[in-house]
């Protein structure tokens, strides 16, 4: 289950834990995350629409 909080807060639809640690290398990690996430939504679009095309 955490995995899922994880994900709804890099894509901004859960608050971030404030309890969390705050350092510049978590803040690093997490923008790569929410970058890898982003852009496999955006491939999976692509794909679908692929699909429906054909």
């Amino acid at each position: 289950m955490s995995i899922l909080k994880q994900v709804a807060e890099y894509l901004y639809l859960k608050k971030k834990d404030p309890n969390a640690p705050n350092t510049s290398f978590v803040k690093y990690m997490h923008g790569i995350n929410r970058i890898s996430i982003f852009l496999f939504i955006v491939a999976l679009v692509i794909l679908a629409v692929k699909l429906i095309k054909r």
